[in-house]
C-alpha cells in the first residue's frame, strides 16, 4: 500500500511538473521567440516523457495487482466453493433488494 502511495505521488508530481513546463511555455510564445522558446519546449518535452513513462509504469502496475487479486479469488473459491457461493447468494439478494425499492 505504501508503494502505491509512493508511485501515486509520484505520478502527481510529474503531473504538476508538465502543467508547470506547459504553462512556462505558453507565456514564452506569447511575445517572444528564439532561444527561451526553444527551452521551454525541451523541458515541456522531457516532462511529457517522464509522466507518460511514470503512467505506462503505474498502468502496468495496477494490472499486475488485479491479476494477483484475480488469482487470490481464484485460489479462495477453489477451496471454500460453498462459502463463496453463499456469499455470492448474499450480495444477490442484497442488490436485487435494493434495487427493487427503485
Amino acid at each position: 500500500m505504501a508503494k502505491q502511495q509512493v508511485s501515486t505521488e509520484k505520478l502527481m508530481k510529474d503531473l504538476r511538473l508538465v502543467m508547470m513546463d506547459a504553462e512556462e511555455l505558453l507565456k514564452a510564445t506569447a511575445g517572444q521567440a528564439g532561444e527561451k522558446v526553444a527551452s521551454a519546449r525541451a523541458r515541456a518535452e522531457d516532462s511529457i516523457r517522464a509522466a507518460r513513462e511514470a503512467l505506462a509504469e503505474a498502468g502496468e502496475a495496477a494490472v499486475e495487482r488485479g491479476r494477483e487479486a484475480a488469482e487470490s479469488a481464484d485460489e479462495y473459491v477453489h477451496e471454500h466453493p460453498w462459502t463463496a457461493i453463499g456469499i455470492a447468494a448474499g450480495v444477490g439478494l442484497v442488490v436485487g433488494l435494493m434495487l427493487s425499492r427503485k
